[in-house]
């Protein structure tokens, strides 16, 4: 955990990730708006691209320096980044230092990764959100990504952006802290390991009795919903930051 927090901002910028960029655009706008409606103003670089951790984690080194460097120059200002995924947050901010040891550009990778925050860590810590809900009534269930526990070292952030919306209920999963098993390549190079893992995700959720689930990574929010919907479940999948814009915009 951070051990101090900077005051608001009056600019951030978005990291969008890749797939919020091909698969949830609607969680990247989402968390637009939040951000702007809080008085804070959005830059979004154009060439921004993968956070590198595909190549990072099948071994290509090389490859994943070549595309960090890539980031930090294109959010080459002093503003905060906000990341709408623990995923991407997490190479950033844990693994860009490793990746740039005995490089001379050290020193500027990590103040690039300490800018970097995690969206739900930025609404609550940051900017210290109060939100008013305008939504009906509504039960849902929260997934915690791993590499934002892990990695970014988070706690309950987005349970506790839930909990201020009054119409909505969480109910918590049994297994929470449990991998839904995605782990990017992961899923890939071990896909009967994997599917045991979101099998396992999937039936904890059914067991809550909820017709949404929430998570703030859209990796895991990828992995889940396919098989929800596979198995034609009546459990809709949503990124927080789409969850929370939707509940609380006039």
């Amino acid at each position: 955990m951070r051990q101090a927090y900077p005051e608001k901002p009056e600019a951030v910028y978005l990291f969008g990730t890749c797939l919020i960029d091909m698969t949830y655009p609607e969680a990247g706008m989402s968390a637009i708006h939040l951000l702007q409606r809080e008085g804070v103003r959005v830059l979004f670089p154009q060439d921004q691209t993968c956070c590198g951790q595909p190549a990072y984690n099948s071994g290509f080194v090389e490859e994943a320096r070549q595309v960090a460097w890539r980031q930090v120059q294109a959010f080459a200002g002093s503003y905060p980044v906000v990341i709408p995924s623990g995923s991407c947050g997490g190479m950033i901010r844990k693994h860009y230092p490793h990746l740039f040891e005995g490089d001379p550009r050290l020193s500027e990778v990590r103040a690039f990764a300490e800018r970097v925050f995690e969206f739900s860590e930025f609404l609550v810590h940051v900017l210290k959100v109060q939100l008013k809900d305008l939504g009906p009534p509504v039960t849902v269930t929260w997934h915690t990504s791993c590499h934002a526990k892990r990695e970014m070292e988070l706690g309950d952030e987005g349970k506790q952006l839930v909990r201020q919306l009054n119409h909505v209920t969480l109910v918590e999963l049994e297994r929470e802290a449990e991998c839904c098993g995605f782990g990017g390549t992961f899923a890939v190079k071990q896909p009967q390991l994997s599917a045991a893992m979101v099998e396992d995700k999937v039936r904890d959720v059914q067991n809550t009795g909820c017709r949404e689930l929430l998570t703030g990574d859209c990796g895991c929010l990828l992995n889940i919903s396919g098989v929800m919907q596979k198995q034609e479940l009546p459990v809709q999948g949503r990124h927080l930051a789409d969850f929370l814009w939707e509940r609380t915009r006039g």
